[in-house]
């Protein structure tokens, strides 16, 4: 798979751009390795080329065009660019990549992306860390020298003009990963999806700091072995490294948000914060909380809520261990009365309560190290037990079984209004697909009726090839889904879309609520089966009153 990473650089000796690229640097220091003598070690393996400028005399020319504009003349200011093409090792292996077709491609790559500047390209053989990854090194001055005509890229008219610098934005690296994506499959390579937001995003400085970490924790940890001490650890971790792991097994067993807080706190120490629907999390030994985003993926909110719905749904009520409770009927004199049931889901409301599931102290490892922490657990139980109460005699179950109905059914409703959304979520997305594949299909159209009144149709396609083959593609897609029937208008096509996204959204918000009366509902269940004990759940199960 092909990586790109983009360094920005305020350095203005160009030269040490052009001695990186062609002699050795020591990966930790970042220094140049040096020979008996003193002088530069040359790189064993390098293809090196420069576009607009002669490679040798890159620094210099650089410095003559920085001059002639009076731009790069201040010390805050980019003066160059450094993107780094990194392939998958399989690819020399298996798909035999080159360093010479690597090379070519590089240059590809630059000149179609940065037209007009000055740059250097170079490809090293030996891969990071020893790796044997061949990489791809553009290193351009951020002033472009030449005029060049203006490409969909470019957000702004004076991006095609001389004397103006390198406009690096969150769309434009999106269209350089995008062309890092079509080169590899073009050439057959392996490819993952840029695009795509990491599971665990590691950046270059977090990868770094991994590696001086692990070599200094080995160095004392050999230090230690050899006065006879046996060190405690052996693998280097960084606070990201840290809050993943906290993350992940909070999250493996979290069958709410509120549960998931309490395990990162109890047993980590780490403080989840959420600002305005985005996670992050404090570290115990920093003050400034860090992002999910900057961990990855799985570490915010879109990807943890469903996963604590899907721990919660495997949850069976009532099988956790019951603590010694003195056998009182605590639950009598209940109203015979069943909870009112809303017949259109849509419409259905729910307010959430305070109500929290009772803590097992037998389980509970911290309440048995702390006297005092059990002794909060046990008044926080008294509260959870007494508002559990109160809820079953609002809602007036008479019996246990009464209550596990209502559990049973909400379950029911809200596996009903998820198939609904999901078939809903299914229908927008093919309609999404439609809209796509009609804008193709309409936009190249005309395109495609002068390729058929060509009389070289041969050239006329050679130069027209993207858009012919985007037409073909939509064409071809529209004609299998439609069935032989008439395609419908662009218009229709929207209307269908406002539709479904109004019912997509409406749906979502009844199963917002219906899954927290379930939610709701599971934790009465588990509290009620915890105040009766396991002899008075047996009792309940013959349809005796919770009393």
């Amino acid at each position: 798979m092909a990586i790109l990473k983009h360094i920005a650089s305020k350095n203005a000796d160009y030269g040490e751009a052009q001695r990186y690229l062609m002699f050795q640097y020591d990966e930790y220091t970042g220094k140049p390795i040096l020979d008996e003598n003193g002088r530069l070690i040359p790189r064993e393996e390098y293809y090196l080329d420069g576009i607009n400028c002669d490679s040798f005399n890159f620094d210099m020319e650089c410095k003559e065009l920085n001059a002639q504009y009076h731009k790069n003349q201040t010390y805050d200011e980019i003066k160059s660019h450094h993107y780094i093409l990194s392939f998958d090792p399989k690819d020399a292996e298996g798909n035999g990549l080159t360093g010479e077709h690597a090379q070519k491609l590089g240059l590809e790559y630059a000149r179609k992306n940065f037209p007009g500047h000055q740059a250097l390209v170079c490809t090293h053989m030996d891969g990071n860390n020893e790796s044997g990854n061949i990489h791809v090194h553009i290193v351009i001055n951020s002033l472009r020298k030449f005029d060049v005509e203006q490409e969909p890229f470019m957000e702004r008219p004076c991006d095609s003009r001389a004397g103006y610098k390198h406009h690096v934005t969150k769309d434009y690296l999106i269209h350089l990963k995008q062309s890092v994506m079509d080169m590899c499959r073009r050439e057959h390579l392996h490819q993952v999806d840029l695009l795509t937001p990491a599971e665990k995003k590691i950046t270059e400085r977090e990868y770094h700091a991994r590696r001086r970490g692990q070599r200094n924790m080995e160095k004392r940890n050999e230090k230690m072995i050899s006065e006879g001490i046996t060190p405690r650890k052996t693998k280097f971790q960084t606070q990201k490294d840290f809050l993943r792991t906290a993350v992940e097994d909070a999250a493996a067993s979290a069958h709410s948000l509120e549960e998931f807080q309490d395990l990162l706190m109890e047993k980590y120490h780490v403080t989840l914060k959420i600002s305005r629907g985005r996670f992050s999390y404090l570290h115990p030994e920093r003050n400034k909380p860090i992002t999910g985003r900057n961990l990855g993926s799985h570490y915010e909110e879109k990807y943890l809520l469903p996963l604590f719905e899907k721990n919660a749904e495997q949850q069976i009520p009532g099988t956790m261990p019951e603590p010694s409770l003195p056998e009182n009927d605590i639950l009598s004199a209940m109203p015979a009365s069943t909870p009112e049931q809303t017949a259109d889901a849509v419409a259905f409301i729910f307010i959430k309560s305070d109500l929290r599931l009772v803590v097992d102290l037998q389980q509970c490892v911290k309440a048995q190290q702390s006297q005092a922490y059990a002794q909060r657990v046990k008044l926080s139980n008294l509260q959870q037990m007494a508002k559990t109460v109160a809820y079953v005699q609002e809602h007036g179950y008479d019996t246990q079984d009464d209550l596990r109905s209502a559990f049973s059914e909400a379950q029911s409703q809200t596996a009903e209004i998820r198939k609904a959304l999901r078939s809903t979520e299914q229908n927008l997305k093919e309609v999404n697909e439609q809209i796509y594949y009609t804008g193709q299909y309409l936009a190249n159209k005309s395109v495609y009726s002068q390729f058929l009144k060509s009389k070289n149709k041969k050239l006329f396609r050679q130069e027209h090839q993207t858009e012919i083959a985007l037409y073909e593609t939509a064409r071809k897609i529209l004609q299998e889904r439609s069935d032989g029937k008439k395609l419908p208008s662009m218009k229709a096509l929207k209307a269908e879309k406002d539709k479904l996204v109004a019912l997509k959204n409406s749906q979502y918000e009844a199963y917002r609520n219906l899954r927290g009366y379930e939610k709701e509902l599971r934790t009465v269940c588990a509290n009620v089966d915890v105040i009766l004990g396991k002899d008075h759940s047996r009792q309940a199960e013959k349809s005796q009153d919770i009393s």
